[in-house]
């Protein structure tokens, strides 16, 4: 090769090179801001998170379980991040119109969802159609467990045994009212599967949420009910209500004279949780600082100790065992509902 061809040849390879280099500098930046667009939401970070007050979501009135135990968490998560965190109860429809709000909540972690079952775990098998997917919620954490019981009017039934109740319920069908948090809530689906093993029937007067049934309780207006000790047992302790049995396994060490349904019926069992969730495609990074932070929370001694009050049971654990909590629980009482052959009237 002449001399010539080999100056054109090596005159052309940093040109060449030059182009390569340029390009790299101009397409690569470019496809970063590509990538960071397509990865949307789920590609953002915790970081500064949150900024601004954060709003949980209670599908249920003030006063029950489902909202007292959401407020005390609230109230630790506000003064870790230095912002306010309100509760907004939004009831109705089985726990429905707030899950729906909830779901449809911009998922950017300053809306979330706290619930017990009924819209997590056991209206898409009640209701023939929901504004809402329960299954798409981004899990974030179990925050308790507390165990439902049977409670009745002192004044108005006599019976101090499951025993005695049953008999009682045997010999005058349909005569006792029992209320319920409202159609295929957790207290409904327990009242059904107690009448299906203790093959008795009542009337179940249904209210919207545990408070104003309790009210009715207390008043008269209804003759027994199946709730959580939550917010009861200090009513039991007054003489407002007696607690007949809960409806754990085994008796609770924190009232171990107390006998469950299951010592009459056995196998019978019913707790209510309460879980947080977010809406769907709420960043991961967010989620997870969720579930770390509530998690700090149920370690806490003070929020602990609130929450044995209400006989509450902290359960806290990943994101994924709540998942598979909620699923589990979800199959649980899809059993319950067509065993009993429950329908919404």
């Amino acid at each position: 090769m002449s001399q010539r061809n080999k100056k054109k040849i090596s005159e052309k390879i940093p040109q060449t090179a030059g182009r390569h280099s340029f390009w790299s500098a101009a397409l690569i930046p470019a496809l970063f801001v590509l990538a960071a667009l397509f990865a949307g939401p789920q590609g953002a970070s915790a970081q500064g998170y949150p900024n601004r007050t954060v709003k949980i979501i209670v599908p249920f009135p003030a006063g029950g379980s489902a909202d007292v135990l959401p407020r005390i968490v609230a109230e630790w998560l506000s003064k870790k991040w230095g912002q306010p965190v309100v509760i907004d109860n939004i009831s109705g429809a089985g726990g429905n119109i707030g899950a729906a709000a909830a779901f449809n909540a911009p998922p950017d972690g300053y809306t979330l969802f706290s619930a017990p079952p009924p819209p997590l775990a056991i209206n898409q098998n009640l209701y023939p159609k929901l504004n809402f997917d329960p299954t798409a919620f981004e899990p974030i954490v179990i925050m308790a467990i507390i165990p439902n019981a049977l409670l009745v009017n002192p004044d108005k039934v006599k019976a101090n045994t499951v025993a005695e109740f049953i008999a009682y319920m045997k010999a005058n069908p349909m005569s006792l009212n029992c209320g319920t948090q409202g159609n295929g809530t957790t207290s409904h689906l327990t009242l059904e599967m107690f009448q299906m093993m203790a093959q008795v029937k009542a009337q179940a007067v249904p209210y919207r949420g545990s408070a104003p049934a309790m009210t009715a309780l207390m008043a008269g207006n209804i003759d027994f009910m199946f709730d959580n000790l939550g917010v009861t047992l200090a009513q039991v302790r007054s003489g407002k209500l007696k607690l007949i049995a809960t409806a754990t396994a085994k008796r609770l060490a924190s009232l171990p004279n107390v006998p469950t349904v299951a010592e009459t019926l056995p196998g019978f069992e019913s707790a209510a949780w309460y879980a947080f969730v977010a809406p769907p495609k709420t960043p991961k990074a967010i989620v997870d600082k969720l579930n770390a932070d509530i998690n700090e929370a149920l370690h806490d001694a003070s929020v602990r100790e609130r929450l044995a009050k209400l006989s509450a049971e902290p359960v806290g654990g990943s994101v994924q065992s709540t998942a598979a909590y909620i699923k589990a629980d979800t199959a649980r009482w899809e059993n319950v509902i067509k065993a009993a052959h429950v329908t919404l009237q």
